[in-house]
């Protein structure tokens, strides 16, 4: 592995009345700065997947994503960085002669093959039959799940929480596919607590489906689940990669008071629902929080 990530990543205190009014104290976990290709999560996920891609002398990797997808953006980063041959099976028809949107270009120029599904079919991205038939079209390959989520991106994502313990109380996160947060609550210390932000529909409190999905990835990774966590389901604007006036008012005006431009996929999200519950007081004066920034715009 040639990837050099910087690591651990920084843990930046700000100054914000948002939060101090309240008694809360905020740390932003600076995960965006670990690799300017693969930053954040998607280096914490990707990185024990490409080891065990090596380890297995496999040269192609197939994945799956949206049209906005920041994981796909990783692995065709990650394959042009290591010679690797990656496949990108995006989600939704490609629109006959229009251009591709800014994410699945830098992924064209990456080196990635891009291939389309429809929203029906690749609802059924799990299926024996769909994974064969792509296999049959491009031969062999190491299959990298949706996000990059499974067991060995979990345990990957527990050094987030080692890198954390005993410099929070709370951590929170952004989810999409819950890698992040089951990797991250197991890695936390006793006696904190992970918050997810899922920016996809679902559901609210426990019916919202990444419940499951993080139990899922935690007992595959760890035999059971791990940590102290829950998930706060009103923040996702929409659905995914959806946005909202608010959103962008909210954006704008953080980048204003601390400089930091903000991805608005996941982090914009994460942070406008943190500092909307902060106001509410759900975090009781002393507590000191860290939102971990996994991306950048």
């Amino acid at each position: 592995m040639t990837l050099r990530p910087h690591l651990p990543s920084p843990l930046q205190e700000i100054e914000d009345d948002r939060f101090a009014r309240r008694g809360v104290r905020l740390l932003l976990k600076r995960d965006d700065l670990i690799h300017p290709d693969l930053p954040g999560n998607k280096w914490r996920k990707l990185e024990p997947n490409l080891r065990a891609a090596a380890a297995a002398g496999d040269r192609t990797l197939l994945t799956f994503g949206g049209a906005y997808s920041n994981h796909l953006r990783a692995t065709a980063a990650a394959g042009r960085l290591l010679g690797l041959a990656t496949i990108g099976v995006v989600r939704g028809e490609e629109l006959a002669g229009r251009p591709l949107n800014p994410s699945l270009a830098r992924c064209a120029a990456d080196g990635m093959q891009l291939h389309f599904l429809d929203r029906a079919r690749y609802r059924r991205k799990d299926d024996p039959e769909l994974l064969d038939a792509l296999r049959a079209r491009f031969g062999p390959y190491r299959l990298v799940p949706e996000g990059g989520s499974n067991a060995l991106a979990a345990r990957g994502c527990a050094a987030l929480g080692h890198e954390l313990a005993g410099a929070a109380d709370v951590v929170t996160v952004a989810c999409g596919t819950g890698g992040t947060l089951a990797g991250l609550a197991a890695g936390l210390a006793p006696g904190q607590r992970a918050v997810g932000f899922p920016v996809l529909k679902g559901g609210p409190g426990p019916g919202h489906f990444l419940e499951s999905d993080v139990l899922r990835l935690q007992e595959a990774a760890f035999g059971g689940r791990r940590g102290d966590w829950r998930l706060e389901t009103a923040f996702h604007c929409g659905g995914y990669a959806r946005s909202t006036p608010a959103l962008d008012a909210f954006a704008a005006d953080f980048e204003a008071r601390h400089g930091l431009p903000l991805e608005r996929v996941y982090v914009a999200k994460m942070l406008l629902g943190l500092v909307t519950r902060t106001e509410e007081g759900a975090f009781a004066p002393g507590t000191t929080v860290a939102a971990v920034i996994t991306g950048s715009p």
